[in-house]
């Protein structure tokens, strides 16, 4: 139990993380996670995810990843919030339910808003209707419940900022007619990417993992489907990632023909260190996913904030902003682009701990 207890001091100790919480309640099946990383900027923030972890080893790493990335995300779009992820063991086809739902609620409320939940993989919005039962600690509620309504589109604005920027730096303007743009992932980020993608003239190549799905985005967009597992290898101006991450690894760098990496799917990088190096070796410029996949933090914030969505469209615009300034960074200092932008976001969180001292 010793060696254990040390792991986990030093795998927080390891992220830079705050807290590490958890709720066990057998009545309602109930195995919670909250970490929180980082509160220099404001309260921590994470989506609440429901996966069937195969250890408490897992869901704990994932935890501490998430809410980690949640921070820096943060930092770099400007916003006043820190990072944080709430994780529940279990199926989220078969083991969730109100009750469940609503004993986290309960959890938040007693970290006394240190802890925002919003949705992640695994949680809906009604899931977190169940959870604003217990708590107004929730961000990312329904337009009725007065909330942000659906995140997913400006998720996928975001993205589309990004590529706009990625392309204006290779090309000298950032005009999408003509351009060829992979995206990996057709889930509703990835549907609202392709029509926004389409709706500037992109010619645009879908792939999913279900087929079905595939098929569908491109007649209704008139996409081209592509082989889910290839389609990395497109030559292509831009792939963008929007489903699960480790798509850009050590094994499929050698084998990409796009220009630029840019999308909605978090942890993209595989081994990062190499990774980058390898990218910057095969001249493919990468958008770091936690720079231009911010657009739902972005929701989030102007609905905690109260913004109007005309305050909300400039922040997530901005992001083309923050883009350039990462990639021109990288070029005058000669880092890759994911070290620019960690330099950004860490440089933020140094100042404002300056005054908050």
């Amino acid at each position: 139990m010793q060696n254990s207890n040390a792991s986990l001091f030093e795998m927080m100790g390891q992220f830079g993380h705050q807290n590490l919480l958890f709720c066990n309640d057998e009545a309602v099946g109930l195995k919670a996670i909250v970490a929180i990383h980082d509160t220099t900027l404001g309260p921590a923030i994470g989506g609440v995810r429901m996966l069937p972890y195969n250890t408490t080893e897992e869901a704990i790493e994932d935890a501490l990843r998430l809410s980690k990335a949640i921070t820096y995300k943060a930092a770099v779009a400007g916003l006043n919030l820190g990072g944080g992820s709430a994780i529940i063991i279990g199926n989220h086809r078969t083991d969730k339910t109100e009750i469940l739902l609503r004993r986290l609620g309960q959890f938040v409320e007693g970290l006394n808003g240190n802890f925002i939940a919003s949705i992640d993989v695994g949680t809906t919005q009604k899931d977190l209707e169940y959870i604003h039962t217990e708590t107004n600690y929730v961000a990312g509620l329904p337009e009725s419940l007065n909330g942000g309504g659906d995140t997913t589109i400006f998720a996928a604005r975001g993205v589309f900022y990004g590529i706009k920027a990625a392309i204006k730096e290779l090309y000298g303007d950032d005009s999408l007619a003509g351009r060829k743009v992979a995206v990996q992932g057709v889930g509703s980020v990835g549907e609202h990417l392709v029509a926004m993608l389409r709706n500037e003239n992109a010619r645009v190549y879908v792939s999913d993992m279900t087929e079905e799905r595939k098929m569908k985005i491109a007649a209704k967009y008139k996409a081209e489907p592509i082989t889910d597992s290839t389609s990395f290898e497109m030559d292509v101006d831009v792939y963008a990632p929007c489903a699960l991450g480790g798509t850009v690894n050590t094994e499929t760098v050698p084998r990409m023909r796009c220009k630029i990496i840019a999308g909605s799917a978090n942890n993209q990088l595989k081994n990062e260190q190499e990774t980058t190096r390898m990218l910057k070796e095969h001249d493919i410029l990468y958008v770091p996913d936690f720079l231009i996949n911010s657009g739902a933090l972005i929701s989030c914030y102007s609905e905690l904030e109260g913004y109007g969505s005309e305050r909300t469209e400039s922040l997530i615009r901005n992001i083309y902003t923050i883009t350039r300034e990462v990639i021109q960074k990288s070029k005058e200092e000669s880092i890759t682009t994911l070290v620019a932008a960690n330099q950004i976001a860490e440089q933020r969180i140094a100042d404002v701990k300056k005054i908050k001292r």
